[in-house]
């Protein structure tokens, strides 16, 4: 597996972390340490709050989410990055197998990596539900409110503006 990028300059990357089972600002905390610990070019690694939100597309009855995304420059190719994050979510108890959009220790999602657009059975850049997610959107729209996602117009700050207006 390459570990590197192919140019070894730093992109951009966007990590989204949620939890709602167990000790879910513990586990967020953990997802921070292991995102700024191993990745991230450490000066550049900046988190939003944590936001406390509703389940969305998840089973009924499922607990609330506690949610919060990372912003961090690193050295390490998506595909790795991606892989290191799920190996992370399974020693912090995700189950391998599951239903679809299942109480979950940890989910860490792999929003955006520079300006890359991949699109693979198990990797899609940017991530495609991020724009029509206001538990990604907040809390990045606190940190980099003016950026474009690859393929956007409008900036995230704009975009959880107005799903916030759908949603009153």
């Amino acid at each position: 597996m390459n570990r590197d990028q192919d140019s070894n300059a730093a992109v951009l990357a966007i990590v989204s972390l949620g939890s709602n089972l167990g000790d879910r600002g513990e586990l967020i905390q953990k997802g921070f340490t292991f995102l700024s610990h191993s990745f991230a070019v450490r000066e550049t690694f900046k988190t939003s709050k944590i936001w406390e939100t509703e389940p969305v597309d998840c089973p009924v009855g499922s607990p609330l989410f506690l949610n919060a995304v990372a912003v961090f420059k690193t050295v390490v190719a998506p595909r790795f990055l991606f892989e290191q994050c799920q190996n992370f979510e399974r020693e912090m108890g995700r189950e391998q197998v599951r239903a679809l959009n299942a109480p979950r220790p940890l989910d860490l999602d792999l929003i955006y990596f520079g300006d890359k657009i991949i699109s693979t059975p198990d990797l899609i850049l940017p991530h495609p539900r991020a724009r029509s997610r206001g538990f990604v959107l907040g809390p990045l729209a606190e940190l980099l409110p003016e950026l474009l996602l690859p393929g956007e117009n409008k900036s995230v700050k704009v975009l959880f503006d107005e799903l916030q207006d759908r949603m009153d």
